[in-house]
């Protein structure tokens, strides 16, 4: 009995593993590098391709919505506009090129806003990796997405008779522009991901600052057709300037004063919106 209450009164021994057992099981070498800012961006990059990979149905607005907004646009407004729909396939094309693609940077903050409803983005918070990583590589994916609309609005194009007098420098220059413009805009539906609370509700914050941009600018028909006082705001609409930008590279010329205002437009939400973003998703 005594001994029984000896034994049952000991304490527990602590068991410590020794060096030799902790190397075992321990990774041997140096302690991995953390990876560089680009790195991680790349590597999120490549994350949101591969969710193209799984759901390929996301293609359908960079590859069927382009091709309808060619072909819907070139023969309603063709023959009234011009003297034929080729006629003003010309003039038309390279702005619903942009039409297009802009339209299809507002799925960058709905896709963010849905990872972050499912609480994806709580865990890359958590990663040891630069902190815009995910934002910026999120941003790196869809610019795929750009170009292959853009490339889409093309083939149509030339399909239909579109004939780019600037050859393949001009178009390749006009798509540069386009996609440069793209990723800098597209920081306006990050922030608006993180701040809305629902896809629904960054699908209609997008769509209502889009139309009013994309429609009421030089896509359709040239400003001077238009009132007075709607000029004043086509003029200094940052689509405009896109528009006209894409529109002489891919004709071949030089526009120094849209283009220059395009890249100053494509910093300046860069600044502002970046900033805001990464200061909302640091305190989110």
């Amino acid at each position: 009995m005594s001994n029984a209450a000896t034994t049952s009164g000991r304490a527990p021994s602590v068991y410590v593993p020794s060096a030799e057992a902790l190397a075992t099981v321990l990774a041997p070498g140096e302690r991995p590098a953390r990876p560089s800012a680009l790195a991680a961006s790349l590597t999120f990059g490549w994350r949101a391709l591969l969710k193209i990979k799984h759901v390929p149905e996301q293609l359908f607005d960079v590859t069927a919505f382009p091709i309808i907004m060619v072909l819907m646009f070139t023969y309603l407004f063709g023959g009234a506009l011009a003297d034929s729909p080729r006629d003003y396939l010309q003039f038309f094309l390279p702005g619903i090129m942009v039409t297009s693609v802009v339209m299809i940077t507002m799925y960058t903050g709905v896709g963010l806003n849905t990872d972050i409803e499912k609480g994806i983005f709580d865990r890359f918070r958590t990663l040891p990796v630069w902190r815009p990583a995910a934002l910026v590589g999120m941003i790196f994916g869809d610019v795929l997405r750009y170009v292959l609309a853009a490339v889409v609005i093309l083939s149509v194009g030339l399909v239909l008779g579109f004939r780019p007098d600037g050859g393949v420098l001009g178009v390749a220059a006009g798509i540069g522009l386009l996609v440069v413009f793209s990723f800098a805009f597209s920081w306006v539906w990050t922030f608006f991901g993180l701040v809305l609370r629902s896809e629904k509700s960054v699908m209609g914050v997008s769509m209502m600052v889009l139309f009013p941009l994309t429609f009421l600018s030089n896509v359709f028909v040239e400003p001077s057709t238009m009132p007075g006082w709607l000029q004043a705001f086509v003029k200094a609409n940052p689509i405009t300037h896109l528009v006209a930008a894409v529109r002489a590279a891919m004709a071949g010329q030089s526009d120094p004063t849209n283009t220059m205002w395009l890249l100053l437009w494509s910093a300046g939400f860069v600044v502002v919106f970046g900033t805001l973003t990464m200061y909302r998703y640091n305190r989110r």
